[in-house]
């Protein structure tokens, strides 16, 4: 039935990171519908600093086009809009990428989309264990998010999550061209990238903070370069974090703040000995491309659900009374969970990626936990 399918419609809202942990399911949906026109069904941008997901899929192949309407939207006419954009193209196929939003919203997706004309829908999860993400091993981790929405799919057959295939961007030659110029001043320096920005202040582990990691790190690594990245308007704060770098006596410095694609950034990354950020779009992209990762995370979503994909990264955080409150803004508990993250822990986490004979692996413990739930349990 697959092979002879001409349309399919893959619905997935979002922005950078939603769109880049959904990447092991939308190569599934290739393999398993290559001679079909792949669509998707995605919002137009509801942050100015969130690239859409035609940044990262446009001109990949793995689809082929877009459908995008506002979030939200509530008017009959909207609705009617929307439901005309998508049945006049008259998608045989729908597979339903979505976000956990309940099992009634679900099947409100589901209606419409039958309403549509479309006769076989995958992946809607129209059960509890769809929509939740499992608890993992022994340890009771929580499945990340990747991994369900691929398992929602496993009908189309195995995403093979752990392979970095399956997470391949298909950078171009002219992409990674692209980096490399961008990086000339720091080219043939061991390299670290950094990304100090944030879309939302719970995220935001602070100014000081970032200030003071990079010159711990030039300390200790003087002969490596850094690369700073971000938005446009992330550039001065990048900038401020940068300058005792400098002073500390680091390598060449290149701040690539609003200078490059998404697609560009993620072939900058691959240049990298290590990525450090917060939760963040960019970390999503360094991931995507093997990169190992020390990513600083708040406790606003429960823990593993969005951390970088692989056992090469390292992430911290703690689980404070308050985890899981999915706030874009704390006042109250004045971001506890992340102002508990001392810069020496982070900084160790730094060295065990890029090796260190003074900072020794603790516990002997290795790959993505390592640094998670050291403060106030698990």
């Amino acid at each position: 039935m697959t092979s002879s399918t001409k349309r399919v419609l893959i619905y997935r809202l979002g922005s950078l990171g939603d769109t880049l942990v959904a990447l092991p399911a939308l190569h599934l949906v290739a393999k398993a519908f290559p001679a079909a026109e792949r669509r998707m069904l995605t919002n137009f941008p509801v942050n100015v600093k969130a690239p859409p997901a035609a940044a990262i899929l446009e001109n990949t192949g793995i689809v082929h086009g877009f459908l995008r309407y506002a979030v939200g939207i509530r008017s009959p006419r909207e609705l009617l809009s929307l439901w005309w954009q998508v049945f006049r193209w008259r998608p045989e196929v729908l597979v339903y990428l979505g976000s956990s939003r309940g099992v009634e919203s679900a099947r409100r997706d589901a209606a419409f989309f039958k309403a549509c004309g479309i006769r076989r829908l995958i992946g809607v999860p129209v059960t509890e264990d769809m929509q939740q993400n499992r608890r993992d091993g022994l340890d009771g981790t929580l499945e990340p998010e990747g991994a369900r929405l691929v398992r929602n799919i496993a009908e189309l057959g195995d995403a093979r999550i752990d392979a970095p295939e399956s997470w391949d961007l298909r950078l171009t030659e002219g992409e990674k061209a692209c980096a490399d110029e961008a990086l000339r001043p720091v080219a043939g320096l061991p390299l670290v990238a950094v990304s100090v920005g944030t879309k939302v202040q719970s995220k935001d582990w602070g100014r000081e903070n970032w200030r003071a990691l990079l010159t711990a790190i030039a300390g200790d690594y003087p002969g490596y370069g850094l690369a700073l990245s971000g938005a446009p308007e992330e550039s001065e704060a990048s900038e401020f974090a940068a300058e005792r770098w400098r002073q500390a006596g680091g390598g060449a410095v290149v701040n690539l703040c609003g200078q490059l694609t998404p697609r560009q950034s993620a072939a900058a990354f691959a240049r990298a000995r290590v990525f450090i950020g917060h939760d963040s779009g960019p970390m999503h992209l360094a991931a995507a491309v093997q990169t190992p990762c020390v990513a600083i995370f708040a406790a606003r979503n429960k823990p593993r659900v969005w951390f970088p994909y692989g056992e090469q990264h390292r992430v911290i955080y703690h689980q404070t009374e308050c985890w899981g409150c999915g706030l874009e803004t704390c006042i109250v508990e004045k971001k506890r969970c992340l102002t508990s993250i001392a810069v020496e822990e982070v900084l160790g986490e730094v060295r065990a990626v890029l090796g260190d004979s003074r900072q020794k692996k603790m516990d002997g413990r290795d790959g993505v936990f390592a640094g998670v739930f050291e403060k106030n349990g698990s």
